[in-house]
C-alpha cells in the first residue's frame, strides 16, 4: 500500500526565494534517494507563508530506509544545512495519508 507524505512548511514570507532553491535542490536528491516526488509548491496567491512538499513511498518502513539514504545523499545533506542556516522555514508539520477515493473515474472534457 502505498503512502503520501504532506509536509506544511511554515515559510518567511520574505523568503520565497530561499525555499523555491530549497525545493528545487529536493526535487533532484528525492528521487534519487527512493520515493515518488509529487512536487513542493510555493505560495503564489492566497497565503504567503504556506508551502507543501509532496510525495509518494511504499511504507513507513521504505519511509525510514529513504531518510537514511537522504540523510547520506550529499545535496540532501547539504539542503538540511541551507535550511538550518538561512532559516526561511519557520514551522513543518508532516502527516502520512493513503489514497480513499479511489479508483477515480477517468478525466473527460467540458
Amino acid at each position: 500500500m502505498t503512502i503520501t507524505c504532506f509536509i506544511r512548511y511554515q515559510i518567511d514570507p520574505c523568503r520565497k526565494d530561499a525555499f523555491v532553491e530549497y525545493a528545487r535542490n529536493w526535487g533532484q536528491a528525492i528521487p534519487r534517494c527512493g520515493a515518488d516526488l509529487i512536487g513542493y509548491f510555493a505560495p503564489h496567491e492566497g497565503s504567503a507563508t504556506t508551502a507543501y512538499g509532496v510525495y509518494n513511498i511504499d511504507s513507513l518502513a521504505a519511509y525510514e530506509a529513504y531518510r537514511a539514504r537522504l540523510a547520506a545523499d550529499p545535496l540532501g545533506r547539504e539542503n538540511y544545512l541551507f535550511a538550518q542556516k538561512e532559516r526561511f522555514i519557520l514551522k513543518e508539520d508532516r502527516i502520512f495519508l493513503k489514497l480513499a477515493s479511489g479508483p477515480h473515474a477517468e478525466r473527460t472534457a467540458p
